[in-house]
């Protein structure tokens, strides 16, 4: 008895340990996500999940800088015809999906008709895809046709119907086929985290749930999910032999140590990533300290702003925080923080001299130096709408955009009878009627100083103004539909092309990225000859008038491009800043005998 006992005893403790030796790495998320189907989203944070469940033929070098791209499910880079109009990319045999009861026991392999099939996804009506203007803006010949049918006749999408724009002719081949040149499509094979490959099987199964049963062939597969609470991928046990490669630049000392420490890991290193959602700046920071979050890292989850003086005064990582081995560095995003006004509200929108000056008098009366030093604690003032680290971005470009000038602003609304009639010490609208500006927010302590500054900006021009607050993924299905009159938000590049973030004025993409409703036929000519162009002096040309339009009807008021903070324990080792792409928790490792446990 005595034996069998020792032995349950000795048992019980090597399991113990096997579970002390999983790689868990724990992160936060500043907001909530909205859904894990790819075809469903364009949030941050849902990205951010989809990002490492399923994979797209092509991702980005993690160390790499500049950036480069690199294959993931294909074979070889993507060929394109003379003209750019036909794209082919080879798929790699022998790549499954993570096991699923939707295969019905079976291994399934990823073939080319996957992302024939998870693209279609994106334009069937039934979705709602907030990127489906994206697609159908790339004019893949046939499928705006197809979606149409389904529209106009009132019936399912016909995902059977072979179409030129998008075919697989052999089960490996993705080809691709546009009704114009389109140079810069190399980039869109490398978007796991929208367009990465979706089994057909999988979203019949699942139906109406399938938001919550994302199945990929990434490194990781869903292990559980409490909506706006926590989310817990799992290492994905079938997945293929990949071990780690980059090629940082020889002068990349940084880069060169990460690559000599982790080159030839299989990935993904870590077992477990445990996502928790914290939207309070205090609870966030506390949560780093007391080790109960591995790293405050990216967009999604970085430093809290309120805490930065504290973390890292002058740049630097404080000495307090440096003891513990807590690894901070401060990255220029390209991103943009930016108010945006809705072009059909009567009150701001419009392209009539009175309205347009309404808007430009509210950007100029707003001090976007106190955002990024007082709110932010670093950035750079914003002068359009594109940023940096993307093509297009013009460091010497200076415009009305970055500029603060409230005498400016109370001249420009005097000129167009934006005056304070029934002396009540606010402006009115020119027509007598009282003019209050209404602007959507977040519940929030962080949002809570940007509406601050706004009211404390627009009150000293006279122009009232009040909040409606709300969940972060209530507001972004609000300003999708147009019921939105003015809201703050960010926007990262999502590739090295800035004509990304110009599909914020283009006016097929309303109801998508275009949130502010912006309708100009001249912008949208020029948005549309730049996709035909390579880069080059014609298009750097397009390029400055794209930016003066925006700069002169201020649909948006760009604000910062922010200047972020990461910080890790030092038992986290191999990150570095995505740029453009959002999948890095396969390329970082986990040191369990340095983690200090709350």
């Amino acid at each position: 008895m005595n034996k069998l006992l020792a032995l349950l005893i000795a048992l019980l403790s090597f399991a113990t340990q096997a579970a002390d030796e999983r790689k868990v790495l724990r992160l936060a998320f500043a907001r909530a996500e909205t859904s894990m189907d790819p075809a469903r989203i364009v949030d941050l944070y849902s990205r951010n999940i989809t990002a490492h469940i399923f994979e797209s033929p092509l991702t980005w070098d993690h160390l790499a800088r500049p950036f480069k791209l690199q294959l993931l499910t294909a074979q070889s880079m993507p060929q394109h015809s003379p003209d750019y109009k036909v794209w082919t990319v080879k798929i790699k045999p022998g790549i499954y999906f993570a096991d699923d009861p939707a295969f019905k026991g079976r291994k399934r392999e990823l073939v080319a008709a996957d992302y024939v099939y998870s693209i279609k996804r994106i334009v069937d009506p039934k979705n709602k895809s907030p990127v489906s203007a994206g697609i159908l803006e790339s004019k893949f010949i046939g499928l705006a046709a197809l979606r149409d049918d389904a529209v106009n006749n009132n019936k399912p999408f016909d995902y059977d119907t072979p179409i030129p724009g998008l075919s697989a002719p052999d089960r490996y081949t993705l080809r691709i086929e546009m009704e114009e040149p389109r140079p810069g499509s190399a980039e869109f094979f490398a978007s796991s985290d929208l367009f990465g490959a979706v089994a057909r099987e999988v979203v019949e199964f699942y139906g109406e749930q399938i938001d919550a049963h994302p199945v990929g062939t990434g490194p990781f597969k869903l292990k559980s999910w409490r909506r706006s609470s926590e989310i817990v991928l799992e290492r994905n046990p079938t997945y293929r032999e990949r071990f780690y490669e980059a090629e940082p630049a020889a002068t990349d000392k940084e880069g060169q140590a990460i690559l000599a420490r982790l080159k030839g890991k299989r990935l993904p290193m870590i077992d477990e990533v445990r996502v928790a959602i914290i939207e309070q700046s205090q609870p966030m920071w506390l949560s780093f300290l007391n080790a109960e979050v591995d790293a405050l890292a990216t967009n999604a989850g970085r430093v809290p702003p309120d805490f930065l003086a504290l973390a890292m005064p002058g740049g630097k990582i404080a000495p307090y925080l440096a003891k513990r081995g807590i690894q901070g560095v401060r990255n220029l995003n390209p991103d943009s923080g930016l108010a945006y006004f809705n072009m059909e509200d009567p009150v701001v929108g419009g392209y009539t001299p009175e309205k347009i000056a309404l808007r430009r008098a509210i950007a100029l009366a707003y001090d976007a130096d106190v955002e990024i030093k007082q709110i932010r604690r670093g950035g750079i003032r914003a002068q359009s709408p594109v940023v940096p680290h993307t093509m297009g971005y013009d460091p010497q470009f200076k415009s009305e955009m970055g500029d603060y000038d409230p005498a400016r602003a109370r001249a420009l609304l005097d000129l167009y009878g934006y005056v304070d009639r029934d002396n009540d010490g606010w402006r009115d609208l020119p027509d007598g009627k009282p003019l209050t500006i209404e602007m959507a927010s977040q519940p929030d302590d962080y949002s809570r100083k940007f509406d601050e500054l706004w009211k404390k900006n627009l009150n000293a021009i006279g122009v009232r103004i009040n909040f409606k607050p709300a969940q972060w993924p209530e507001n972004l299905k609000a300003a999708r539909a147009g019921k939105l009159q003015f809201w703050q938000l960010g926007s990262s590049a999502a590739g090295s092309d800035g004509q990304g973030a110009l599909s914020r004025l283009y006016g097929p993409q309303i109801g998508s990225q275009n949130l502010a409703r912006f309708k100009h036929a001249e912008f949208d000519k020029i948005y549309q000859r730049m996709r035909e162009i390579p880069d080059g002096p014609e298009r750097d040309a397009l390029f400055l008038k794209a930016k003066q339009l925006a700069v002169a009807y201020m649909p948006y008021k760009h604000t910062a491009h922010r200047m972020e903070a990461d910080m890790l324990h030092a038992w986290v080792s191999g990150y570095r800043r995505p740029l453009f792409w959002l999948e890095w928790w396969h390329m970082v490792d986990i040191d369990g005998s340095k983690r200090i446990e709350p």
